[in-house]
């Protein structure tokens, strides 16, 4: 007799089910598994069928209780939420795979396929997969229903400026779809001489005041009147008023500062030309290239107006410019403009060609003047200036004509213009003569200026060619390293035409 040196391997012995009597490895139950399904159904008294609820304006989903929250389709988010539909049903049991099942984009069903997991009888575990059907039902979210009916406000802010030019308010509208602040305004109304912003709550209204602050010298003042008052909770509804009044100030205005503002500045000539507005108001004296800045709060302690209005612009013609030598600056005297170049001219008015009345002036354009251009001023020497501190002034030291820039020809410019900017969604009667010719000024504004461009999203225009940069006029164009693609999608995900989930 042999002993077996080899140990003998255990093998598992097999059971018959109780129910239909096959052979299976032993468990708890005593049951294959189609017998303990037949017998346990572990997804008992979770929802087979949910409805979900979906804002169609604004493409939000609804969290219980009150919360609209943005999801995309086959998202973490948004599976997130399916989930706590049925968190409660779920707690009886162990989740251990949730993903989506593909439907159609306008089926207005979204499937979820969850595994779950639970102890049944005798501690056996068991593992069923099934498919939770989500229904999506249209709601309107409370946002939605205010723009809609379109008189609904908490807060309005409205923002003025006593001047008849609108390129501050041109620059404030590219500053404001720049960084997003017109997204919470439940309407855009333009009146005369400024606009009305329309918000559903008092914080959205102060977020933009704060922002107009930041970017535009100005001041500001709010008022509420009270609506309702709930004398049994306690409960107050207000609609509030905040009024922004921007200083009168545009870009190409001449201005007569107090005598005492230009000494605070360095002792510069009270006569000076706006060549810019942003935070700030940026002045420079044309006789020495002294820059100033001054500030909203500068400004409401020593005001000053414009001298002339922009229609009252005339057309020289250079006849004689020389450049002029710095000189030295005298004692306290302010900063000095390095991109200007002080030059000493002699002009022309064009209407006044058949006469030999020419003026004498300094002028702070000796970078782009040439005898024989053409640029425009304003002529001092025969208006009646409405100023206090200008008629006060030595008649000696004020200019017989200020020129502010150098004209080219429009219609060129406007032919070869190959960028675009974007505007506003706003209420508005309609654009007559004169505010299309100011949005021109503001589009060459922005072409003369890489300051200002800066802060401005310029977009390309598809439907005008390319030309080169070069001009024969020299007149100054945006590069096309400046100009942003204007997107417009037309594609879904999957290559074919674009669809808006669910909004039909």
């Amino acid at each position: 007799m042999e002993y077996m040196k080899e140990p003998v391997a255990p093998s598992q012995g097999s059971i018959l089910c109780c129910q239909c009597g096959i052979p299976i490895p032993p468990n708890p139950a005593n049951m294959c598994v189609a017998c303990l399904r037949t017998q346990v159904d572990i997804t008992e008294g979770i929802p087979k069928q949910v409805m979900v609820h979906f804002c169609k304006q604004c493409e939000r989903y609804l969290q219980p209780p009150g919360t609209w929250v943005q999801c995309a389709l086959e998202s973490r988010e948004l599976l997130t939420l399916c989930l706590k539909k049925i968190k409660a049903s779920l707690s009886k049991v162990r989740l251990i795979e949730a993903s989506f099942v593909w439907t159609e984009p306008h089926s207005k069903r979204l499937k979820i396929k969850l595994t779950v997991q639970k102890e049944v009888m005798n501690g056996a575990i068991l593992q069923q997969v099934f498919v939770v059907e989500y229904v999506v039902q249209p709601q309107m979210c409370d946002d939605c229903h205010r723009v809609e009916a379109k008189d609904f406000w908490k807060a309005v802010v409205q923002v003025r400026q006593k001047t008849l030019h609108k390129k501050t308010f041109y620059y404030l509208e590219q500053l404001i779809l720049k960084h997003r602040l017109h997204q919470n305004t439940l309407r855009i109304k333009e009146i005369h001489d400024g606009l009305d912003f329309y918000y559903g709550s008092k914080q959205h209204a102060q977020k933009m005041v704060d922002f107009l602050q930041c970017t535009v010298p100005s001041r500001s003042k709010s008022s509420q009147r009270l609506i309702s008052h709930d004398i049994h909770s306690n409960a107050y509804n207000y609609k509030s008023t905040f009024s922004v009044e921007i200083v009168p100030i545009c870009k190409d205005s001449v201005v007569c500062l107090s005598p005492k503002l230009a000494q605070s500045l360095g002792n510069m000539s009270q006569i000076c030309v706006c060549i810019r507005v942003t935070s700030t108001v940026h002045l420079i004296d044309p006789n020495t290239l002294q820059i100033a800045d001054i500030d909203g709060n500068t400004y409401w302690r020593h005001p000053f107006n414009s001298l002339f209005h922009p229609k009252q612009l005339e057309e020289f013609i250079v006849i004689d410019i020389t450049r002029v030598q710095e000189r030295k600056q005298g004692a306290g005297a302010g900063m000095r403009s390095n991109r200007h170049t002080l030059a000493e001219a002699w002009v022309q008015k064009t209407s006044e060609m058949n006469t030999d009345h020419q003026y004498f002036c300094r002028t702070h354009l000796g970078h782009l003047l040439n005898p024989g251009d053409l640029v425009m001023g304003f002529d001092l020497a025969n208006c009646n200036l409405n100023d206090e501190f200008a008629n006060k002034m030595n008649p000696h030291n004020v200019p017989d004509v200020v020129l502010i820039k150098k004209s080219y020809d429009r219609i060129k410019r406007q032919r070869r213009r190959n960028w675009k900017l974007k505007e506003l969604d706003r209420d508005r009667e309609g654009m007559d003569t004169d505010d299309e010719r100011q949005y021109q000024d503001f589009l060459e504004d922005l072409e003369e200026d890489e300051a200002i461009r800066r802060n401005v999203n310029i977009y390309k225009d598809s439907k005008i060619p390319v030309e080169s940069d070069t001009d024969e006029e020299g007149a100054p164009r945006i590069s096309l390293a400046e100009m942003l693609e204007d997107l417009h999608i037309s594609q879904d995900a999957t290559g074919g035409e674009g669809s808006d989930m669910m909004t039909q």
